[in-house]
């Protein structure tokens, strides 16, 4: 296990489901740095009346969780909404701690993911092109069984890491992204034309999305910085049921368990990892269409 006497506090954004919120923090608690760890915990407040008894249990669930070395729930009493709470709340933390872990209350972490976390943060703090130490990573099957982790452009928002001087840089604006992007730069950004991230851009631009995470990724991608991966996931989403605001089911897999590494060899060559890279867009050009994906299920059914 790495050693890690001053691990960082880990923010966990929750609001209205009580029993994925359950199983994240029980996941967390399982890790042997969590009982060394500060938990900040918080909470959207109810966007109306069906919602006021399940944010309730939400805070239930939140204090009476143990393990940590201290829980500090934080409470709404009004509904900011996701975008908002995690900008104010990473920012908040971030100026009183220097760094933080994140959190949502749908990821179910390794019990190795706060170690990796913590040796990610320790090792690249004065790496100045280093951004953001993601603790998930998609399922690519070249990669299941490498071990360590890589750097590339992209960016996870499930299970990450980051320091105040590279996140006092965020900026949700996405008409000054669409006007200072170049046609070349929006490819790039695209994984070279592997997936559309640029579309949450223009969907928050015209007021059919209020997101955060593809901000974040766009100012690593302006200040040419670049994100950790581990090859093997320490994280998993578990929101894939209709309860999250922003669930995709496609990604709702994992074979073979999350990574149990708690000392997994870290780069020291700081620039982007040109085979990982494309084994990811890759992954995105060859991943199941809905249609597919839709036969597939209906032949599971008929099998039963």
């Amino acid at each position: 296990m790495a050693d890690c006497t001053d691990p960082a506090a880990v923010c966990l954004f929750a609001f209205n489901r009580p029993d994925h919120t359950r199983r994240t923090l029980a996941a967390l608690a399982a890790s042997p740095l969590a009982e060394a760890t500060d938990l900040i915990a918080y909470l959207d407040g109810p966007r109306d009346d069906e919602d006021v008894d399940l944010v309730n249990q939400v805070a239930d669930v939140i204090t009476a969780q143990t393990g940590f070395a201290s829980i500090d729930l934080r409470h709404r009493e009004e509904n900011a909404g996701l975008a908002v709470s995690i900008q104010d709340g990473v920012t908040e933390t971030m100026q009183a701690r220097g760094r933080a872990i994140v959190l949502e209350d749908d990821i179910v972490t390794s019990p190795a993911f706060l170690s990796y976390m913590n040796l990610a943060l320790q090792r690249y703090r004065q790496e100045n092109r280093v951004w953001h130490i993601s603790g998930y990573s998609e399922a690519i099957a070249a990669n299941h069984d490498r071990p360590g982790a890589h750097l590339w452009r992209f960016m996870s928002c499930w299970g990450w890491a980051s320091w105040a001087d590279r996140w006092q840089h965020f900026e949700r604006d996405p008409l000054g992204l669409m006007d200072s992007f170049t046609a070349q730069d929006i490819h790039r950004f695209n994984l070279n034309g592997a997936e559309n991230f640029w579309a949450q851009v223009e969907g928050n631009a015209r007021g059919d999305m209020k997101t955060w995470a593809v901000f974040w990724y766009a100012t690593i991608f302006r200040h040419q910085g670049l994100c950790l991966a581990p090859y093997h996931s320490y994280a998993e989403n578990i929101g894939f049921d209709g309860s999250g605001t922003h669930a995709s089911p496609w990604n709702a897999r994992r074979q073979g368990g999350l990574n149990q590494d708690f000392a997994p060899l870290l780069p020291t060559v700081i620039e982007e990892d040109t085979e990982a890279l494309e084994q990811l867009r890759t992954h995105y050009m060859y991943r199941p269409s809905k249609l597919t994906k839709l036969k597939r299920k209906l032949g599971r059914f008929l099998k039963r």
